[in-house]
């Protein structure tokens, strides 16, 4: 499929006018208020219990509406956000390194590559201020300085220190904020919890988000579940890739199912590689695992200076060693922003010049660190995600290198969302990495904990009372809501019936496999037109021959890692043609036609300085642009030399 339409462009028409810095205080002026009595009448179903939707169903509950919350782990706590580990970004200046919410919008709008919008962002950074005083409050222990003041650290795209951060658990003690949150709501009776449960449709009546229709993925059980709004916050679709950092139950069903049903879907191309994993050892491998940016704080990232020395690292002479972070871009250094991590590795191994197996490894190395701080003061800063790395291979990263190589990590695009988080579907409010609105072409580090928190805790409650100050919406047609449960009976059943002989683990590994190498990294019009045509076929034999294994009716974990794995064919279809159709280079989208003489990305900002909002068709994808216009940063090729 490479035929697509062009439709009407697309606008968002909610961030209000004036100096970028009063806008988001305007639109919390100028939203309608719901009052309390009214708020009990009024219910919202929020889809997933991450950081976003987890602090979203609390603060809906603080605020007196009921809440159903969904989320297909057995407990709210199991939600991914709990493996993030480096910190979350907050233009707090404690510092005092010229840090300020406008560095920090920034420093975010040239981290993306100038394809986010300036007034999301700017908000962002104004919000992050108040996320952090939210979290101290909650308990959550972030590292602190010897006198007792908040810690911070370095991350990659900035030249401030702006990260908090507790150890390498960042993400679960904040999750863990947000969880206690939760929990204290579903104790009052504001929020309803359903555990076990996945989503697979978005029942929508009068043109507006009405319910969905979940599995219980004990019983088998078909649900419908009606309210006067939806939040979808449901993450990313990184495991489109089958490797990559996201855990093995994260997938792309709830927004995709939503995009079907008229939800657009901006910019799937856009995913993050991230520059420090530990590298693949093996074909029998289903995840990759994460090693938190931070450590690139103080860990210095080398390669040996000739092509194929396969010395032991402490047997390399520091002479002999090129620090090329450190060459290439003097001012950032090893904190230059992921993308342009992740694409030096991959340069300097396709030279020859990589380390461990197969030479798909650069490495980490903390001589210096310890040397100068002392091995005490590093293992309070690390010691949890040394002793990870030590697990899983079996190295001592105190007395040798880590090996890192990049990894399919984060989602930037996502559903299409304007100011208030609201989608194309009035109704359908969509939060954190399940929507695209924050972050352009690529995600600084620590800036999704960030976005989610923001979301959950701060925008969405605002906004999304706006929307039900109009309802209750009275009725659901009885008729949208059938149609919504018979298709995804009929799909279910679709599945069990096949019969064939290959597991969706396999049809999963050789999508995931194909995407890597045809729209990973690197992309060229070649292979996205190789991609566009195996897809179909893969889809197609798919459908011809899957083993769904089991009965509907109990729990039944091959159904439900099938029913994904036909999402994800659909969607790598939609993220190869919009990657084929964008032919500049931006961000985490490298096309290999569009490099300067550096190897550097090189934009269009003449012809791409948009958005792509893909509308789904029967008939094909309707492409919808959002022209992206920039009163308060230059457009400019990124330096960080």
């Amino acid at each position: 499929m490479t035929n697509y339409t062009v439709g009407e462009p697309i606008r968002d028409t909610r961030a209000p006018e004036g100096p970028i810095e009063d806008r988001w205080e305007k639109r919390k002026f100028s939203a309608k208020l719901v009052n309390p009595a009214n708020k009990r009448k009024l219910h919202v179903i929020v889809v997933g219990t991450g950081l976003a939707g987890g602090s979203a169903a609390a603060t809906l509950g603080e605020l007196g509406y009921n809440v159903t919350s969904f989320c297909y782990q057995d407990s709210p706590r199991r939600a991914h956000s709990i493996a993030a580990q480096g910190g979350i970004n907050a233009a707090k200046n404690y510092r005092g390194d010229g840090d300020s919410i406008y560095r920090l919008f920034y420093d975010t709008v040239k981290g993306g590559d100038f394809r986010a919008r300036e007034s999301n962002v700017y908000r962002l950074a104004q919000v992050s201020v108040n996320i952090i005083d939210q979290a101290v409050a909650q308990g959550v222990p972030f590292a602190r300085e010897y006198g007792g003041l908040l810690d911070t650290r370095s991350f990659g795209g900035a030249q401030v220190s702006r990260t908090f951060y507790a150890r390498g658990q960042t993400g679960q003690q904040l999750l863990l904020g947000a969880y206690q949150a939760l929990e204290r709501q579903i104790a009052a009776g504001t929020v309803k919890m359903n555990t076990r449960h996945e989503m697979l449709d978005l029942i929508v009546s009068d043109g507006r988000a009405r319910g969905v229709i979940v599995r219980d993925m004990v019983t088998g059980e078909i649900e419908r579940h009606l309210a006067d709004a939806v939040v979808l916050a449901s993450g990313g679709y990184g495991n489109v890739f089958f490797l990559s950092t996201n855990a093995k139950g994260c997938n792309t069903t709830a927004i995709w199912r939503a995009h079907r049903r008229g939800a657009m879907f901006a910019n799937p191309c856009y995913t993050q590689i991230h520059p420090t994993c530990i590298p693949v050892s093996g074909e029998y491998q289903s995840k990759l695992t994460l090693m938190s940016e931070s450590l690139r704080n103080d860990g210095r990232v080398w390669v040996p200076v000739k092509a194929g020395d396969d010395r032991p690292a402490s047997q390399i002479p520091e002479d002999e060693r090129d620090y090329y972070l450190e060459r290439i871009y003097p001012a950032f250094g090893n904190l230059v922003p992921r993308d342009i991590a992740s694409r030096a590795a991959k340069n300097v191994c396709d030279e020859g010049r990589g380390v461990g197996p197969g030479g798909l490894g650069v490495y980490l190395d903390f001589a210096d660190a310890i040397r100068r701080l002392g091995r005490e003061a590093v293992e309070k800063k690390y010691g949890n995600l040394f002793e990870m790395y030590e697990r899983i291979t079996g190295e001592d990263p105190y007395t040798q290198p880590m090996r890192i190589y990049p990894a399919v990590h984060y989602t930037m695009g996502g559903l299409w969302v304007d100011y208030d988080l609201q989608s194309t579907i009035p109704g359908l409010f969509v939060i954190g990495e399940a929507n695209f609105s924050d972050h352009g072409a690529n995600r600084l580090g620590a800036s999704a904990l960030m976005q989610g928190l923001a979301d959950g805790y701060f925008v969405l409650p605002t906004t999304i009372g706006d929307y039900l100050a109009n309802g209750p919406y009275g009725e659901i047609d009885e008729q949208a809501v059938a149609e919504a449960e018979t298709a995804v009976r009929e799909k279910i059943e679709r599945l069990l019936s096949v019969d064939g002989d290959r597991t969706p683990d396999s049809y999963h590994r050789e999508l995931g496999k194909l995407m890597w190498d045809y729209c990973g990294m690197e992309r060229t019009e070649e292979s996205l037109r190789k991609a566009l045509e195996r897809i179909p076929e893969l889809r197609e034999e798919f459908w011809r021959n899957v083993k769904v294994s089991g009965t509907a009716e109990e729990l039944n974990q091959v159904l439900e890692r099938a029913g994904r794995v036909a999402d994800f064919f659909d969607l790598a279809e939609l993220m190869c043609l919009d990657a084929l159709h964008r032919t500049e280079s931006c961000g985490g989208h490298f096309r290999a036609e569009s490099q300067d003489a550096d190897g550097e990305a090189l934009r269009d900002d003449e012809n791409f300085a948009y958005v792509a909002a893909w509308e789904y068709g029967e008939q094909g994808p309707v492409l919808h642009r959002e022209e992206l216009d920039y009163e308060y940063v230059k457009m400019s090729q990124r330096s960080y030399k």
